[in-house]
């Protein structure tokens, strides 16, 4: 993973939409094999931190919750996950696996990066190019498929939400 690639990544996030072009959102990085990149490694789930080990960088995305002039910003995660999502489709199209989880320490993850205390720790990010499945452990191999979407019908409803 090179940093000039991350940086085609965080430029596709930079022109992500967001109200009132607050543009909330603030990546922190660590790149495979920096004194940096264990330490992130180290935030992680076990189960994640298992198969990131072979990610060529480690993201962690923040979004600041208040303006600069103090007042909340009430669409934070939402405009921080347009530029995520837009960091991940420009990754897709560079050949790159692009994988967010949930499954990390955010309060670690908070002091270690110095995250302010006015952003939201949102998720991190592994970045990297694809491997061979066969390199994974049994276990974690079986899970290397897309996973089922929901019915759109379970999702998406006219004029109000089902009774029910």
């Amino acid at each position: 993973m090179t940093r000039a690639d991350l940086m085609r990544l965080f430029e596709a996030a930079r022109w992500a939409p967001s109200a009132g072009n607050s543009q909330p959102w603030r990546f922190v990085y660590a790149i495979a094999q920096t004194p940096d990149f264990d330490a992130f490694l180290d935030l992680l789930d076990p189960g994640n931190r298992e198969w990131c080990v072979r990610a060529g960088a480690l993201l962690l995305v923040t979004a600041r919750t208040v303006s600069e002039q103090g007042r909340p910003l009430p669409s934070h995660a939402f405009d921080t996950g347009a530029a995520w999502m837009s960091l991940a489709l420009q990754g897709a199209a560079m050949g790159l696996v692009v994988h967010a989880m949930g499954g990390f320490d955010s309060g670690r993850a908070h002091e270690r990066c110095q995250v302010p205390q006015d952003h939201a720790v949102l998720c991190m990010v592994a970045v990297g190019h694809p491997g061979r499945s066969e390199d994974l452990p049994d276990r974690l191999r079986a899970r290397e498929a897309p996973t089922p979407r929901q019915p759109m019908g379970d999702r998406v409803f006219e004029g109000r939400f089902p009774e029910g």
